[in-house]
């Protein structure tokens, strides 16, 4: 190649906007465009001769180099994402392209990667998430943003607040952003699972006992209640405790007063309550199994928190949470999830709510050594029906797209095609659904219409 074509080469591939860069059989760097010095902060003169993986420092380098697959597969890889160090020492991540080089006998001489900088588009998501966030509570959906608008009005008043919701919804977590945004957060929050403990041991921890009460008891031991004092104490399953613990409970919050056991002093409390149950207290109340003036006294204030199948528009926000998180404790660097293990996740109803997500993506990071997180690495989760079918079909969506237009196609018919209350059910704009519509393509029975 003489110089005047080398030049001209360079110039061309200064001109484009992404990183290029090309190594040789001995993965030493040839070229290294302009782009790829403004993304990396190293110099051209300083990477030619050197190796890739001495000038990026990318995670991918030790067990999964892109340039590497390419030359052993013979096919080029596309749109992987990976994080390298910068000059400055800081990681950035980029999205990558390896190749094969070839000289004009397709004898293979090198490789090139071209790479592209999208730190800015995490830093979009981390915004967006951000801003759908209240304390530790990650959502998208209407329902629990209209929650999370509440919650600070909650917070600042005194009222005993009944949480309900299936298990692993997160009612802890909404009784902890309630006591950390309430005049009480610098008081302990004391949280109690009333169904992990056998009425007579439960009775106890809550209200305490005095030296002498019971066989054992040699000295005075305080309650939740007194550890509780002048912050908030949360009640959790409250379902399942005794009609005679709840005789007591109710006269805690009717006098807010209290006796340890063996003691016949009433003691003063000022400690907030939390209550948090999976089951409805209202049906309980019905059947006889809970009182119902306990139940009024619970039900001031009541937050009914929808479970996941019902705001599966927040699955990928809340995978990403967790990512970021098991990236934190396991000192790892996965990247993120792909679109078909996305999908494939989309596509499940979560009887165990975010903690069986949380749990699944968990496991995938003992499987996925680096990069994103395929559909290889999650479990088998079927085997229960889904109601996200392909309208008309018996065959489940297998891309988002098929997914978001089955979901919506869905809410159209729960609302016989009214597309005002569809909106207001999903918590959009009549306008937005309109574009969502036309969008995806779906065909709305024109002999079930509802005139808006």
């Amino acid at each position: 190649m003489t110089e005047g074509t080398k030049r001209h080469i360079d110039l061309i591939l200064d001109s484009i906007p992404d990183g290029i860069f090309t190594v040789d059989l001995g993965w030493k760097i040839t070229s290294f465009n302009r782009a790829a010095e403004e993304i990396t902060g190293i110099l051209k003169e300083d990477a030619i001769g050197r190796t890739c993986r001495e000038v990026l420092r990318a995670s991918c380098c030790e067990q999964d180099c892109p340039l590497k697959e390419a030359r052993q597969t013979k096919r080029a890889v596309v749109n992987r994402i990976v994080s390298i160090i910068d000059a400055k020492g800081e990681g950035r991540s980029i999205n990558i392209c390896a190749a094969l080089l070839r000289d004009e006998r397709e004898k293979v001489i090198g490789g090139v990667e071209t790479f592209r900088d999208i730190g800015s588009v995490e830093d979009m998501r981390d915004k967006m998430a951000r801003g759908y966030s209240c304390q530790d509570i990650l959502s998208v959906n209407h329902k629990m943003r209209q929650i999370f608008d509440i919650l600070p009005a909650i917070a600042d008043s005194i009222s005993t607040v009944l949480i309900e919701g299936e298990t692993g919804t997160g009612k802890e977590l909404f009784a902890k952003a309630i006591h950390n945004l309430s005049p009480r957060r610098a008081k302990s929050f004391i949280a109690v699972n009333c169904g992990a403990l056998p009425d007579t041991l439960l009775e106890s921890e809550l209200f305490g006992y005095e030296a002498g009460a019971f066989t054992d008891a040699k000295r005075d031991k305080p309650g939740r209640f007194n550890l509780a004092e002048g912050g908030t104490i949360f009640l959790d399953e409250i379902g399942d405790i005794s009609p005679a613990l709840q005789v007591r409970l109710l006269r805690v919050l009717q006098e807010r007063t209290y006796e340890p056991l063996g003691s016949v002093k009433s003691i003063k409390t000022d400690v907030r309550v939390i209550a948090a149950t999976n089951k409805s207290l209202e049906k309980l109340v019905q059947e006889e199994e809970f009182r119902k003036d306990l139940y009024y006294r619970l039900n001031v204030i009541k937050i009914e928190i929808p479970p996941l199948r019902e705001r599966k528009e927040d699955i990928p926000l809340l995978a990403d949470h967790f990512i970021a998180r098991f990236n934190q404790i396991q000192k790892k660097d996965i990247t993120g999830i792909t679109d078909d293990a996305l999908a494939y996740l989309m596509k499940y109803d979560f009887p165990g709510n975010i903690r069986e997500l949380e749990n699944i993506i968990e496991r995938a990071f003992i499987l996925c050594g680096a990069g994103q997180i395929e559909r290889r690495h999650l479990p088998e989760l079927y085997g229960q029906d889904t109601p996200y079918l392909a309208y008309g079909t018996k065959r489940k969506p297998n891309t988002l797209k098929e997914i978001e237009a089955a979901f919506l196609m869905r809410v159209l018919e729960k609302n016989k095609w009214n597309r005002a209350k569809t909106a207001e059910d999903l918590g959009i704009h009549k306008s937005t659904l309109f574009r969502k519509i036309k969008a995806l393509g779906l065909d709305v029975p024109r002999s079930k219409r509802v005139k808006t």
